[in-house]
């Protein structure tokens, strides 16, 4: 894991704000698989955050320390978006915008393994 942290609101809830390797089903703008992504969740507290992601497919998520906390320009992009989860590329490359989670994870809005169909 490259970085994470993590940062607690007013109203008791928290941005978490983790640097992971892009999915291989992801099909949104950015670079390609294994790329290095950051990834801001809005929660109730920071366990949620990580069930939010670990329920999307993303596995190995985890936040060891507080290393590398969201910033202001991003607590504010999160709490702004109605899902309240964000990603774009890590490093930013320009003036990349964020973008919805589900444009990370693919068709299918799910980054785990593919299912056989029935």
């Amino acid at each position: 894991m490259a970085g994470g942290g993590f940062c607690r609101l007013p109203n008791g809830t928290v941005v978490v704000a983790l640097t992971l390797t892009r999915p291989s089903g992801g099909t949104g703008p950015g670079t390609g698989p294994g790329a290095p992504v950051r990834v801001l969740v809005h929660a109730a507290n920071r366990a949620r955050a990580l069930t939010r992601l670990r329920n999307l497919g993303l596995r190995a998520v985890y936040l060891r320390g507080n290393d590398r906390p969201p910033t202001p320009d991003e607590i504010t992009a999160v709490l702004h978006h109605p899902d309240g989860l964000l990603w774009r590329a890590a490093p930013q490359a320009g003036q990349e915008l964020w973008h919805p989670i589900r444009a990370l994870l693919g068709p299918a809005g799910y980054a785990g393994p593919a299912r056989p169909a029935a």
